[in-house]
């Protein structure tokens, strides 16, 4: 059985990607940040210091997709990659100061996109619940 389009729910979660991505990019332009990057600073934000390994969990991106990104927000001078002094196999990466500072040059972005959801914040966070249960039973199977 083949589905209408509007009835499959990849179809579903594709364009709301693509309208999520929309409601972002203006945001992160202003602020020079890619939509990955901003993943990783918040990450950070919360708690700075973390491997690589750790971050690519978090944002759920491979180190092979991550270490290029990590080096462009070096060379940006938002964050700094040094080997562990414990683990010398581990890279640690640590905010700098203006990676620290767009913490606040960032921090109405949540609320702009709650906004431009035109949902509830319970009905945004039931959605978010679900569409998270969704990706985790298809990990799994």
């Amino acid at each position: 059985m083949t589905l209408p389009l509007p009835d499959m729910i990849c179809f579903a979660l594709y364009s709301a990607t693509h309208a999520m991505q929309h409601v972002y990019k203006p945001l992160l332009d202003d602020l020079g940040l890619t939509y990955p990057q901003y993943l990783v600073l918040t990450v950070l934000w919360a708690q700075d210091s973390q491997t690589v390994g750790a971050l690519g969990r978090q944002v759920q991106l491979e180190s092979n997709t991550l270490t290029p990104l990590l080096k462009r927000m070096e060379e940006r001078g938002l964050v700094t990659r040094a080997r562990d002094g414990r683990d010398e196999r581990q890279v640690r990466i640590t905010l700098t100061d203006a990676g620290e500072a767009l913490k606040q040059r960032a921090a109405h972005i949540p609320a702009c996109v709650l906004e431009k959801s035109g949902l509830a914040v319970d009905d945004l966070t039931r959605l978010r619940d679900q569409i998270t249960t969704l990706r985790d039973h298809l990990r799994n199977a």
